[in-house]
């Protein structure tokens, strides 16, 4: 129990638990894996669903690795009983308890990695790595790569910003090796351009290589430009 008590003396503990969490590969099967893509998906969406699009990506020499956040919830809405035919996204995190949840994902997005490449000899290290984060799973990416132990070579942020408490200050030399792409829908309602510039100026204050893609659609991924950035 680790809160002060309010006046009820009621007290708020955290416990850590097991685990199981999902993925979706795609790609790959050859001798040697040259280029290995970690993608993450955005709010409400799953790792079978995101990954689709990629297909027109993969190789036996490129795979994608599709995580999967690990609190899912029935996305139609009311007090009613749910069934087969309501479908089922997750979520990165919410604002509660937002510490413990993002420790518990980086921990999650490192064991992946250790997974995928521990085992199967299939990377070196002339293999590049692609982490790419599409919205709410944009600042996930980001607090993988300053948090655990990814090193990729690229660090997509897709419909998303960088995280406001990213500790780009005082650990940008992380980013300085791979830089940063963002890749924005010019129809996108959630963008804000104020904050586009803010994170352009931030990163090349730092001397961190920027990227910029655009694309016609809204907030939603974009094969071509897929295809662009391999």
């Amino acid at each position: 129990m680790n809160a002060p008590p309010d006046d009820g003396g009621l007290r708020l503990g955290h416990l850590e638990v097991p685990r199981t969490a999902r993925f979706a590969c795609q790609g790959g099967g050859g001798k040697s894996i040259e280029q290995l893509w970690y993608v993450l998906h955005g709010y409400g969406q799953s790792a079978l669903d995101f990954i689709r699009p990629f297909r027109v990506i993969q190789s036996p020499e490129r795979m994608v690795v599709a995580a999967e956040a690990l609190s899912r919830f029935y996305q139609a809405p009311g007090n009613r009983r749910h069934g087969e035919e309501d479908p089922v996204g997750a979520s990165w995190m919410t604002r509660e308890d937002r510490e413990a949840e993002i420790r518990d994902y980086v921990r999650y997005l490192d064991r992946l990695q250790g997974v995928v490449e521990g085992g199967k000899g299939l990377t070196s290290e002339a293999t590049s790595r692609i982490v790419l984060g599409f919205s709410q799973g944009g600042h996930t990416a980001a607090r993988w790569v300053f948090m655990g132990g990814v090193r990729p070579h690229r660090l997509v942020l897709w419909g998303a910003d960088l995280p406001e408490d990213l500790p780009l200050e005082e650990r940008g030399s992380i980013l300085r090796g791979c830089g940063v792409t963002f890749v924005r829908g010019r129809e996108d309602p959630r963008r804000d351009p104020d904050r586009e510039a803010l994170d352009e100026a931030r990163l090349e204050g730092l001397a961190i290589p920027v990227e910029v893609r655009t694309h016609g659609g809204g907030h939603r991924l974009s094969r071509a430009v897929l295809k662009e950035l391999v």
